[in-house]
């Protein structure tokens, strides 16, 4: 994997990459977050296109608009629903004027206006005085700060790039670690064969969604293709189909692929429950030798099931040394 696709490969190890990541601070501008959630502009602020979100938290309106002022966060999305409309209906058209007026001072990165509901005319003067982009969506309030939310979690998520390679497997996220010529990709080719799916090959990138989520994806420009030293590039949606690749998927499994070491000790029970820290999120890790013999989609699909079993509360080692009347603890032979 080091000669093609040369400004992806050999990245890094995962310490140097996540010190870097650290301090990149993500945003997505205000056009594109439009697009995204198919909002109707009522009025777009002379700057549209340069106006970044740069907070996936975001605020209802309520309490600016009846003139409590502390704590808010000029940088998050202001949205106003059916109940802050009703309210302002309520108020006189002074008052209205003064609630606008604490509203777009803010200079937010944008207001949205849910359930398209009809602005009020001096809502739209205020969003022209202030130069604020306004919004309309169909969308109930829930349903709109859901989306939202889930849109800019991703699009703003603390990210790194690993050299590897991320496939599904059942259902389950399992993302292949190991040194270049260890066989990811060929093991990866094997498993779609099988009938799984491929995400990513050689760069693997991975975003922090949330605080116990880490989701992988492929960088566009090498997406769904894959790399097999002999044969060169190969486009794995056109030859196997759609049905072949994903965009992106959850990490549930962490495995690295390493060169079977004979003097060394490797698990052979299962116990205990080993994890890596990526992001912050420790996620299941294990590590699979590697020696000429060996069918690496069977034992990486078995690792899958085994871990799905794991998610759902039963452990297979620790039932044995239950029925075998032992209270083991693993100390790196697993030997009885």
């Amino acid at each position: 994997m080091d000669n093609d696709f040369t400004s992806y490969s050999n990245i890094g190890n995962i310490a140097n990459s996540y010190e870097e990541s650290k301090e990149i601070e993500y945003t997505i501008s205000v056009s594109d977050f439009a697009k995204n959630l198919n909002l109707n502009p009522i009025y777009k602020s002379s700057d549209y296109e340069d106006v970044q979100i740069v907070t996936a938290e975001i605020n209802r309106a309520g309490f600016v608009l009846a003139g409590f002022l502390e704590h808010n966060n000029p940088d998050r999305l202001q949205i106003c629903g059916k109940v802050e409309m009703a309210y302002l209906s309520y108020k006189s058209y002074e008052e209205r004027l003064e609630a606008f007026n604490h509203l777009f001072e803010m200079k937010p990165p944008a207001i949205v206006i849910t359930r398209s509901n009809k602005p009020f005319p001096e809502m739209v003067e205020f969003a022209k005085k202030y130069d604020v982009t306004l919004f309309s969506s169909p969308l109930s309030t829930s349903h709109f700060m859901s989306d939202a939310i889930s849109l800019l979690n991703v699009e703003l998520a603390q990210r790194i790039t690993r050299h590897g390679v991320l496939v599904e497997v059942y259902g389950e996220g399992i993302l292949l670690l190991g040194d270049s010529g260890i066989g990811k990709s060929e093991t990866a080719i094997e498993l779609v064969k099988r009938g799984h799916r491929l995400i990513a090959d050689d760069a693997v990138e991975l975003r922090k969604v949330s605080g116990r989520t880490i989701v992988g994806s492929s960088p566009m420009n090498i997406r769904h293709y894959i790399e097999l030293r002999g044969i060169g590039i190969v486009n794995v949606r056109r030859i196997f189909g759609m049905g072949s690749v994903k965009v992106s998927e959850k990490i549930d499994l962490v495995i690295n692929l390493e060169i079977w070491e004979k003097d060394k000790n490797y698990s052979t029970i299962g116990l205990g429950d080993p994890t890596i820290d990526i992001l912050g999120v420790p996620l299941p890790v294990t590590t699979i030798p590697v020696k000429p013999g060996r069918n690496l989609a069977i034992i990486i699909e078995v690792a899958a099931m085994n871990n799905r079993d794991k998610k759902m509360g039963y452990n297979s080692a620790e039932e044995l040394m239950q029925r075998l009347g032992l209270n083991m603890e693993e100390d790196g032979s697993d030997e009885f």
